[in-house]
């Protein structure tokens, strides 16, 4: 595994972009999945119950 960073020195670097592009994808979806929950649950607070026909 040492030889093949010291012969693609670069790889580290791109694996560490990597790693932190998965985070922060993974950060945008946690926090938007987040907002829309809060959104079903306001929405299902302030409708009316229907009446039965």
């Amino acid at each position: 595994m040492s030889d093949l960073f010291d012969e693609y020195p670069m790889l580290v670097f791109a694996l560490e972009s990597l790693l932190a592009l998965f985070l922060l994808v993974f950060m945008v979806v946690w926090t938007s999945s987040g907002k829309r929950k809060a959104a079903r649950a306001d929405g299902a607070k302030t409708q009316k119950p229907q009446k039965p026909l």
